[in-house]
């Protein structure tokens, strides 16, 4: 049973991150806005968008703290790294 307010998560999922949406992934933990990661990757904001909501269903979340949560914990983006920035 899932808690209240978390999404359900299937245990034998496994979660793989394409090489780009781990770009946006690692940016987006550094705290920039989705127009800034556009800039840094010479893409439009739109592509943004559309690889955050890949990794959001990818990780079964729906936001910006809950990806770089669930991404730390399945090891796909290392903690220190994410200390460093901030």
């Amino acid at each position: 049973m899932a808690a209240v307010g978390l999404p359900e998560i299937q245990p034998d999922r496994s979660v793989r991150l394409t090489k780009r949406e781990l770009e946006v992934l690692f940016l987006v933990v550094e705290g920039r806005s989705s127009k800034e990661v556009a800039d840094a990757l010479y893409v439009c904001k739109r592509t943004v968008d559309f690889h955050l909501a890949n990794i959001y269903d990818k990780l079964q979340v729906s936001n910006r703290v809950q990806a770089f949560r669930r991404a730390t914990r399945l090891g796909l983006i290392p903690l220190e790294a994410s200390l460093r920035e901030n």
